[in-house]
């Protein structure tokens, strides 16, 4: 079993029937049972941590709120809501059948698209307003526009956009007992709304973000460049990493997915490739989902003011710890610099003789 992204299920291919006998690939769903709870669990645990940090910075010191803040923290709740259905997700694929119910599974499929789509869509929009901010920085226009209200208004766009590209999958989403047990996946009325959502998936999910953040940055790049700023060089590499982990973590996913769609027109029909796609969706999944522990690393925590904002509010929440780590960080310090005033003397005295 896997979310209901892919739309179908592995119920697929553990039972894939050709012209010929049925296809026997049982170690496929063995690997799954294993394998998906304890890196859903991972991605769960590490996430909810990194992004339940970044809201509550950012709720704790609203007052001083800009829009590029209500763009990360609609992205970090993008973040938390894809990583609430984890845990359904892992108990799933341990058990092998959906023991929730029917308006959980529809309400954990809302969770899991709705954060899906989101985190996207906020990942665009955070690039479109960096391209703005450095490429357009002197119109006026533009300048007078970027609040926290216009960054409010273009937020719940973001939020009716994922809604809508969520849609399908929500409705169709239900509980069905099958001859493996009781599935939650969508049920299409129709084949060609299988077909499109995988396309959707493809179009959403990497070919528009993907070109968005190159025609961005390949502008912004060439800004950066002609500023006399020293903090340049370190942006112009946040930007490459923002471009290359967002395309390492989200391209085998896509690429997988397009198989499937042409699995579904009747190509890779075989037991071999029923075999070998359902093991490469489990790892390219996985890696996927995994980029959501990243976002708040990569465009919160790598700001000065952000990271400044999160020691401050961890001292705040464990001054014990913090301290005890201050004496050890003095203590050090303090060593080094008798072993440097040490060697120092040894030198000199190397000198005189």
């Amino acid at each position: 079993t896997e979310p209901p992204i892919i739309s179908a299920g592995y119920d697929d291919y553990y039972s894939y029937t050709g012209d010929a006998a049925p296809c026997n690939n049982g170690n496929v769903r063995d690997f799954g049972r294993v394998f998906l709870p304890t890196l859903y669990s991972i991605v769960f645990i590490v996430g909810f941590i990194g992004n339940g940090l970044v809201v509550c910075v950012l709720v704790k010191y609203r007052q001083r709120s800009n829009m590029t803040d209500v763009c990360l923290f609609n992205l970090a709740m993008s973040d938390l809501l894809f990583l609430i259905s984890l845990p359904f997700w892992a108990h799933y694929a341990a058990l092998t059948q959906w023991t929730f119910g029917n308006f959980m599974c529809r309400a954990v499929t809302l969770f899991y698209m709705l954060g899906f789509y989101g985190s996207i869509f906020f990942m665009i929009l955070m690039t479109a307003d960096r391209y703005f901010v450095i490429v357009h920085a002197h119109s006026s226009l533009f300048s007078k526009h970027r609040s926290v209200k216009v960054g409010i208004a273009l937020a719940v766009f973001m939020w009716a956009l994922s809604l809508g590209a969520s849609l399908p999958t929500i409705i169709f989403s239900q509980v069905k007992n099958e001859s493996t047990g009781l599935t939650c996946k969508p049920e299409y009325p129709d084949p060609v709304w299988r077909k499109v959502s995988y396309i959707e998936l493809n179009i959403l999910g990497l070919i528009i973000p993907l070109s968005i953040m190159v025609f961005c940055y390949s502008r912004i790049i060439p800004t950066l460049y002609s500023m006399k700023s020293q903090k340049r060089h370190k942006a112009i590499r946040l930007i490459l990493v923002l471009v290359i982990v967002f395309f390492i973590f989200w391209t085998p996913y896509n690429v997988v997915t397009f198989m499937h769609f042409l699995h579904h027109l009747e190509y890779f029909q075989n037991c071999q490739w029923q075999h070998d796609l359902g093991l490469a969706m489990q790892w390219v999944e996985t890696i996927a989902f995994s980029h959501c522990c990243l976002n708040p690393i990569i465009y919160a925590f790598v700001g000065q003011k952000f990271r400044r904002l999160v020691i401050k509010t961890l001292k705040q929440w464990f001054p014990i710890c913090f301290s005890k780590c201050k004496t050890i960080t003095s203590e050090l310090s303090e060593r080094r610099s008798s072993m440097y005033s040490m060697r120092s003397s040894e030198i000199s005295t190397t000198k005189i003789v």
